[in-house]
């Protein structure tokens, strides 16, 4: 019989759920009340009552054995019979709520009782739901006796109904296992490296651990980390496999890896996710019915979406989506995330699993123990995770709505005031423009609870009154202020930066490590790689890696003497840099004439770049320039890359910055690109955050500048020199310019593949 595992709530919502997105506004402080009120009932009751009781069974239907599992939240066991406890928290008035008011809330009851019932042998059961208003605590509850043939009956009418999904799951579940089976690498041969690579990607997967990949251009990353992840699917170690990226364009490798590896044999259900904000339908984000009809009765037309597109797609890129959600009047990025329930892989930005404000909320915590998670170029993880990790408010905003609501809503305006008031104090606490506490402010976090808790009154009741759409910004910037705050420990900060009438308050995550390893040791497996994961020391520290996981470096498979490297040893130091620009201008001349072709010139910021071009165009008006902008379009981004064409009759020297959209992910292979110049050893800018983390690393007894600059400079350095060699054909040209690289420290940093550079004098 074929197998299917499938959660009560999944279950019940497939088969029972029904009308539109909901349009009532849910705030979180509201769900977190909630949970609150939920604890608050179980707590209160006696010795006969237990609290969340996990429930399991196989149920042998048609020609399926169906694994369903569960948590109740409570079991009351008493003399007179046993009864299922569901508790429904809600911010309703409990005298509109009647005994029929959610069909699902007694269907997820139903369930557990059936369950528990037949393992005890019970001829029938009691199913009480517990409603609680999260503001008064008020309770009122409503009981039905069930038989146990009841609910036998009761459970398969939904698993009737769930018979098409479940017979489109197992038949694509056979489909896929046997492919896998069948499946053999997907070139003639393995590359240097790259064998070592998947094997200890697949041992990683075996031995639930951790592993830390350097591996340069030329391994073959992507497939060496997709191909054994998909093998250990097929002998079932892992249910889901989710393919993390920074960037668009390693997104579509990624996609391409499952395309070439699909022509092979491969059958696999594949979905990218795209942001709510680029594959909205509508000119501007409104998911209410009354505002979308694409959420307008979503949940009725849903169903028919998901069996359609799992029946007759494969590979389930953004256009996929977009073309069954306008078939199905469906919102499409609502659409891909139910959908991504029952795919086998999912490739999405890194915020879908470490964001505390965006993950997968489908997905439970129980869930993440069978997925192989795969992170790509990691080396970006890191300061993302601060990013993720980190909240900041603005009393301006504060202001703007303390005006907007002096006549609109006393409470609020008050609560403003009173907040606008603590900004105050905390921007007269100091002189200094920037300063920093090792506290977080609770007075100023307690004023927050007390607005968001008003806002998310007001915002229920006035979806469509003038400051809405303020207020509810500020609110979400409230909110994820309250969230960052409750992970507050030592490894954060909180930053002030104060100007004359504003003052900006930041919770600062200087070290991520430890989220980022409370989130990663929940998966099968984690697999971060790169291409720069160097000092693999250093990011596997930052990385909140542990002494225990596994790690691996390997050099390039291509001949190293296909890379000429020279070192020009010119102080690009900030006070030199006036005095350096007839030299690099030269320096970049002398090397396209010595070694034709296109070139990237690589600079720490906009401004030196603009100096050296600006000289650089003075002395060579026969070349074809090219000059990275600040905010580039994606149609500017691919008119930038579509110059450096292997049929070009002239050389292209493109300009732009390192660590920007041009130094990181951009595949130019053969003549397409000849070399790259990188000017300065790439640290970054010289700020009041970075010496904050710089600080934290000191007293740590880490050397605080090479974490907070030498380390992700010299990182930014190695991708912008890693444009060059795609492929085994390619031969190139790098030039370092700056005295640095020819210290120590520098020298030690370097990749195997460098070790033969030339020093011009």
């Amino acid at each position: 019989m074929k197998i299917i595992n499938i959660s009560v709530r999944e279950l019940v919502e497939y088969v029972l759920r029904s009308g539109s997105i909901d349009s009532t506004f849910r705030g979180t402080s509201s769900m977190q009340e909630g949970i609150k009120a939920h604890k608050k009932i179980q707590d209160s009751q006696g010795e006969n009552y237990t609290k969340e009781v996990t429930l399991k069974e196989e149920v042998k239907y048609r020609d399926f054995v169906f694994k369903i599992e569960g948590r109740c939240d409570g079991l009351i066991q008493e003399l007179q019979g046993i009864t299922i406890d569901e508790i429904k928290s809600t911010a309703r008035n409990l005298g509109d709520i009647e005994v029929d008011y959610n069909p699902l809330h007694w269907a997820q009851g139903q369930i557990y009782g059936y369950i528990y019932g037949i393992q005890n042998n019970l001829l029938s059961i009691n199913i009480q739901l517990t409603y609680v208003n999260i503001e008064d605590y008020e309770e009122k509850r409503f009981l039905k006796t069930f038989s146990i043939k009841e609910l036998q009956k009761f459970l398969e009418g939904l698993l009737d109904k769930y018979l098409e999904l479940a017979e489109l799951k197992a038949d694509i579940e056979e489909k896929r296992d046997i492919s896998i089976k069948s499946l053999e690498f997907p070139f003639k041969n393995y590359r240097k490296g790259q064998r070592e690579m998947a094997v200890k990607v697949y041992r990683t997967i075996i031995d639930e651990k951790r592993l830390f990949v350097k591996a340069p251009t030329g391994i073959g990353k992507t497939i060496s980390t997709i191909f054994p992840a998909v093998k250990s699917m097929g002998e079932g170690l892992a249910e889901k496999i989710i393919y993390l990226t920074a960037k668009t364009i390693t997104r579509t490798v990624a996609e391409d890896t499952f395309k070439m590896m699909k022509e092979k044999g491969l059958y696999m259900k594949v979905l990218t996710l795209t942001a709510k904000e680029k594959i909205c339908f509508n000119e501007e984000v409104n998911c209410t019915k009354e505002g979308c009809r694409f959420a307008n009765g979503y949940y009725d037309r849903l169903n028919m979406g998901i069996v359609d597109i799992l029946k007759n797609e494969d590979m389930i890129s953004r256009e996929i989506i977009e073309r069954y959600s306008r078939k199905y009047d469906l919102c499409p990025f609502e659409f891909s995330l139910d959908v991504s329930i029952f795919v086998d892989a999912i490739i999405c930005d890194y915020n879908y699993v470490f964001d505390p404000r965006v993950s997968l909320k489908r997905y439970g915590d129980e869930d993440y123990k069978n997925y192989i998670v795969l992170i790509d170029e990691a080396h970006n993880l890191v300061d993302r995770a601060r990013e993720m990790f980190s909240s900041t408010i603005e009393k301006r905003k504060v202001m703007d709505i303390k005006k907007l609501f002096k006549d609109k809503d006393k409470k609020l305006y008050k609560t403003a005031s009173e907040i606008n008031k603590i900004l105050i104090d905390i921007r007269n606490d100091d002189e200094r423009e920037y300063s920093t506490y090792t506290e977080k402010p609770k007075d100023l976090i307690m004023k927050l609870v007390s607005f968001t808790t008003s806002a998310e009154r007001w915002l229920a009741e006035n979806p469509k009154k003038h400051g809405y759409n303020e207020l509810l910004d500020l609110y979400f910037e409230f909110n994820s202020f309250i969230r960052i705050s409750k992970l507050y420990d030592d490894r954060f900060t909180t930053f002030v930066e104060r100007s004359r009438n504003d003052v900006k308050i930041k919770l600062f995550c200087l070290d991520p490590s430890k989220l980022l390893n409370d989130i990663t040791k929940e998966n099968k497996a984690t697999i971060f790689f790169s291409g720069t994961l160097s000092p693999l020391t250093y990011f596997i520290d930052v990385l909140g890696g542990e002494e225990s996981d596994y790690k691996i470096i390997l050099k390039s498979p291509y001949d190293r003497e296909n890379l000429s490297l020279y070192i020009y040893p010119l102080s690009t130091r900030y006070r030199h840099r006036k005095m350096t620009y007839k030299d690099i201008s030269r320096m970049i001349s002398n090397t396209i004439r010595e070694h034709p072709g296109n070139y990237l010139i690589f600079f720490p910021s906009y401004s030196y770049m603009n100096y050296v071009y600006e000289n650089f165009l003075y002395y060579n008006e026969n070349l074809k320039t090219i000059i990275q902008e600040k905010d580039m379009s994606e149609e500017d981004r691919e008119d930038f890359l579509n110059n450096f064409s292997k049929d070009t009759e002239k050389n292209v020297v493109g300009f732009g910055v390192m660590g920007g959209i041009f130094s990181e992910g951009i595949d130019l292979k053969g003549d397409r690109l000849k070399g790259a110049i990188i000017v300065g050893v790439g640290l970054p800018q010289i700020c009041p955050e970075r010496d904050i983390i710089k600080e934290y690393y000191n007293e740590e007894g880490k050397d605080g500048y090479d974490y907070s600059y030498v380390y992700p400079g010299m990182n930014k350095v190695m991708q912008a020199a890693g444009r060059v060699i795609r492929t085994e054909d390619d031969k190139g040209t790098v030039v370092l310019i700056d005295d640095r690289f020819l210290s120590q420290k520098y020298l030690d940093m370097m990749p195997y593949e460098w070790r033969h550079f030339k020093v011009i004098r």
